[in-house]
């Protein structure tokens, strides 16, 4: 494993306890991995929006940015479009990801753009100290909702198969090791690759006890079947109540990606001298 200090000089800020730092682990080691394999330190690139999961970016020193909320999804589309060398992953919460910015995560599944999307999905709002979530459980009391939520919680990795999305995952921060493994196989991926990591939220939800007893890692499970898939995402509706929790690779296919079709026939600013753009330009006219 490679030497490379990831951390920073930034305060750390979460919760003792809180599953984010099982988050940061996993992507720190996935970074040193990649690196291993050959990926240039500096060709790495990630980005955030807002809320306890966003500050992860302050904590790993590679290239990174801090988006508006809800906006990773854009922000990190924008970023690969503007350098396709670059290998990017964003980090977003459930409250950020599946609430504020549902449609853009939607879209980049449906675009297939070439980054990866870790969310940690705490199933509240821990920032703003405990309203519920798109996937905080049926009954759940938050600030919000003092004697429970009638809602439903949204199954996103169901969500994401029916969007199109090539790399479909579900992670949990008390198995780095997995999850790291995730991320590695998910930026490796080219294609759209979404993980949502299981992340409890001391302070405000729990779920440790939970998911220590419930979590199972898929074997034997294939991961080209797209039905197959479906079937595993509805072992668990996110509520809970659950018999046991599959957490691993659940679906990945290949097809080409948005970034290759849009910039496909272009040429690049820094691939372009400067006798060649009067004739760059014609050509698109």
């Amino acid at each position: 494993m490679s030497e490379i200090n990831l951390n920073t000089y930034a305060e750390n800020t979460w919760c003792k306890g809180c599953g984010n730092f099982g988050i940061l682990t996993a992507a720190q080691e996935a970074i040193k991995k990649l690196v291993a394999e050959g990926y240039p330190l500096e060709k790495i690139a990630i980005a955030s929006g807002i809320g306890c999961s966003s500050k992860i970016v302050d904590y790993i020193n590679v290239n990174s940015f801090y988006s508006i909320h809800g906006r990773v999804p854009p922000t990190v589309t924008g970023i690969k479009l503007a350098n396709k060398d670059l290998s990017v992953i964003g980090f977003t919460g459930d409250g950020d990801g599946y609430g504020e910015g549902l449609a853009h995560i939607i879209m980049s599944a449906k675009r297939n753009i070439d980054v990866t999307m870790v969310i940690h999905n705490n199933r509240v709002y821990g920032l703003t100290t405990g309203q519920f979530t798109p996937t905080s459980p049926t009954n759940f009391p938050g600030k919000s909702t003092p004697r429970g939520s009638v809602e439903h919680p949204l199954n996103p990795l169901e969500l994401m198969l029916a969007a199109g999305a090539t790399f479909v995952a579900r992670g949990y921060s008390g198995k780095t090791d997995q999850l790291a493994n995730l991320i590695v196989e998910g930026v490796k991926h080219k294609g759209f690759a979404f993980i949502d990591v299981l992340q409890p939220c001391f302070t405000f939800f729990n779920t440790y006890q939970f998911y220590n007893k419930k979590v199972y890692e898929l074997e034997g499970h294939d991961a080209s079947d797209l039905e197959a898939a479906r079937t595993r995402a509805r072992e668990w509706n996110y509520d809970m109540e659950a018999e046991k929790i599959p957490i691993g690779l659940f679906y990945r296919v290949e097809r080409p990606s948005y970034d290759e079709q849009v910039l496909r026939g272009l040429i690049l600013a820094e691939e372009r001298k400067r006798s060649d753009i009067p004739a760059f330009i014609e050509s698109r006219i």
